[in-house]
This record gives C-alpha cells, structure tokens and sequence, in this order.
C-alpha cells in the first residue's frame, strides 16, 4: 500500500475502531501480533492487548471521539496529531467517574504493514487529562 493508502487506512481504523466503538472490527484490520512500543500500563501483547485497552478507554471516556488534526505519511508509516474528546463517565485508572469532560492531544507513530495494522507508538498529553480530571494540580 502507498503512504495515501496507509493514511487512508489509519483514518477508516480510527474512525471504525475507535470513534465507532467497534471492536470486532479490529479483527479485520489489526494484526495478530501487533507491536505496541510504548504500551498503556498493563496492556498485554498483540492485538487483544490493542482491543483491552481500547475497551478500558471506551469505559472510561463512553463519547471518546477521536480528531484527525494532520497527518504525514511515508512509506509504512503514519504520523497522526490528534485531538480527543469525551466525558469521564465511567472508572479510569482507578480513578472513580467525574463527568467532567476532556479533550486531549496525542501524536500517533502507526506502521500499516500487509494491509494491517502492525505497530504504533502513542504519546498522549496525560498530565493535561489528569489535571482536567481533577486528580493532578
């Protein structure tokens, strides 16, 4: 696949897997032994580790929706800057529900590899989350 298509392909996994909350459709796009280089605390190997943490934030944050503020893309690999929204309805790090809304930047390093989704590295402005949380001055 192109840079185009792989930046095609990371948009339709956000917007299916994510904004959609469709988990099964990861089966289709992730694969099975999918590399996550800096992974969310906990998170175990492959793509159900993808899925379980996907699920935790999807507790956590029930709107969770994703933005697609730009995007680079070259050879494999797909660079995302995001934005996110969503309201802290449900636990989230052990932290009880806040209803308190967030929206949060990250920057996404993707690779798309045989039409799949093989590696990411995700850093998140978690200081900011915690701190509109309420639980970090």
């Amino acid at each position: 696949m192109h840079s185009g298509g792989n930046k095609k392909f990371m948009n339709h996994f956000i917007e299916e897997v994510i904004n959609n909350k469709n988990l099964k459709a990861a089966d289709d796009l992730v694969a099975e032994d999918f590399i996550e280089h800096i992974p969310f605390p906990g998170q175990g190997p492959g793509r159900d580790g993808l899925k379980d943490v996907l699920q935790f934030m999807f507790t956590g944050f029930p709107d969770m929706k994703w933005t697609v503020l730009e995007q680079i893309a070259e050879r494999e690999n797909v660079v995302t800057r995001v934005s996110w929204t969503g309201t802290h309805n449900g636990e989230f790090m052990g932290i009880p529900p806040t209803g308190k809304s967030v929206e949060v930047w990250g920057v996404v390093i993707d690779v798309v590899r045989n039409n799949l989704f093989a590696e990411s590295r995700i850093i998140m402005d978690t200081v900011s989350l915690l701190q509109q949380l309420g639980v970090m001055p």
